[in-house]
């Protein structure tokens, strides 16, 4: 969901060579986004090539151009300019001055209470006079201030933050699936629709008791939410803008206390390095086995990781005790996907989850139905494959059994003798244009591949 940013870096144009994430390293340079990760460009059937660092979060050279080669001697006029250019690219406010800043907010009259579109914040009448020239909306709503993400323009820069926000039907089935599940705690890295339901719910029920931190790079929303219940947060590098005062809020909402039970769900932006992604969520799993219990040994912080199907592989290769579910999460500003020749949208976007997967039920009225062999919910077209043993469809669809791959494929695929593989029927033997030229999947581009070591 909101605003984790896609990650990458380098130089663009790599044409045939891939990025591969060597990830976080000590005394790792730093940009506007906090600590630079570590990266090498391989070519295809040459040696590695020269290790760099390069910007976390954002894989456009246009939105962070950090670059450093990992062995460059940086002057120490050009490190002094870089902490000076880190700084000066820092949010105007503080997210305590935010905070006050609201408290004002509030207490003015509805009609002046307004909002700069242009510059994404909330103005005191002492500031109007800087904005006459601006767009900006009038009369601000209690009601608006408890949805700032319907509030704020999604930041649809695909290249840097992607922000998609769940449509109301998947926050709703999250939220009901969280407190039928018993979590009272959900920590809510890059949800921010799902920590603003969460809270909306806390302040109007007396009865519910369920509460959320909202993890996010978008600093806009420290303007509606205090220190207790947003901290800034970069999920490609685990890094809290606020220090160790932020570091120490998130590991206190860990805390399990009452025997309170914590889930971290997470939704970050799908052109994001997965093991960059799973380093952090490792870092935030292991911050909550360290503030207790006894019964913390052998398990893991639960958790859902919502991103698209074809990631399954490279996310089971970092957790390995994660499994995906059938459940389409969908989003409400979302151009691709929407919706497919059915004219049902078609959402490749699912739940990976360390939780038993037998716990998740899904919603029988939009299709799910219990197989009792795989023991999981699936949707209503997942045939059972007798020969694979499970409910082997990725998309909703009846995918067919191939004798020759030994393994289920999508309905409209059949074996090509030349290739040797499952394709589609009119591919061109020589190359798979069609979707993606590594793997020969029709449903993402190169870019997107799993089999790739870049994003």
């Amino acid at each position: 969901e909101g605003g984790g940013a896609m990650a990458a870096g380098g130089p663009g144009g790599l044409g045939s060579s891939a990025l591969t994430l060597l990830g976080p390293a000590p005394g790792a340079p730093s940009c506007p986004h906090g600590p630079a990760l570590l990266f090498v460009k391989t070519s295809q059937g040459k040696e590695e090539g020269r290790r760099f660092y390069a910007c976390s979060a954002c894989r456009d050279r246009k939105d962070c151009n950090f670059f450093q080669w990992e062995d460059e001697k940086v002057s120490e006029t050009r490190l002094a300019a870089r902490e000076e250019y880190n700084r000066n690219h820092q949010p105007s406010f503080t997210h305590r001055q935010n905070v006050d800043r609201y408290k004002n907010f509030v207490l003015l009259p509805l009609s002046k209470r307004r909002f700069c579109q242009e510059c994404q914040q909330l103005l005191l009448p002492a500031e109007w006079e800087k904005h006459l020239d601006h767009q900006l909306l009038c009369d601000i709503t209690t009601a608006q201030l408890k949805s700032p993400s319907q509030l704020l323009y999604p930041l649809e820069n695909k290249k840097t933050n992607a922000q998609y926000l769940f449509a109301d039907r998947s926050c709703q089935f999250l939220l009901n699936l969280l407190t039928d599940l018993g979590f009272r705690r959900v920590l809510s890295v890059g949800t921010p629709r799902l920590h603003e339901v969460i809270q909306s719910k806390a302040s109007q029920e007396e009865e519910f008791s369920v509460r959320s931190l909202l993890l996010d790079i978008d600093f806009r929303y420290s303007q509606f939410y205090t220190e207790d219940e947003f901290c800034h947060y970069n999920m490609f590098n685990h890094h809290f803008f606020g220090g160790e005062a932020a570091h120490e809020t998130c590991r206190k909402f860990l805390y399990e206390e009452n025997g309170e039970k914590v889930i971290m769900v997470t939704d970050p932006s799908f052109g994001g390095l997965v093991e960059a992604l799973a380093t952090s969520f490792k870092k935030l799993m292991a911050m909550w086995k360290e503030t207790e219990k006894e019964g913390h040994d052998n398990n893991e912080m639960p958790m859902f990781w919502i991103f698209p199907y074809f990631f399954e592989s490279r996310i089971l290769d970092c957790f390995p005790s994660f499994r995906m579910m059938d459940y389409q999460v969908d989003y409400d500003n979302h151009a691709l996907y929407k919706h497919g020749k059915t004219g049902r949208r078609q959402s490749p976007v699912r739940i990976f989850t360390n939780l038993t997967p037998s716990m998740i039920v899904l919603p029988e009225e939009e299709g799910y139905r219990f197989c009792t062999v795989c023991q999981r919910y699936v949707s209503s077209g997942n045939q059972h494959c007798d020969i694979c043993n499970s409910c082997t469809s990725k998309d909703g669809r009846r995918w067919k059994h191939c004798v020759l791959c030994k393994k289920c494929v999508k309905p409209s695929w059949f074996h090509c003798n030349n290739c040797n593989f499952c394709t589609l029927q009119n591919h061109n033997c020589e190359k798979t244009d069609v979707g993606c030229f590594v793997c020969g999947e029709t449903d993402h581009k190169r870019s997107a591949c799993p089999s790739l070591s870049r994003t």
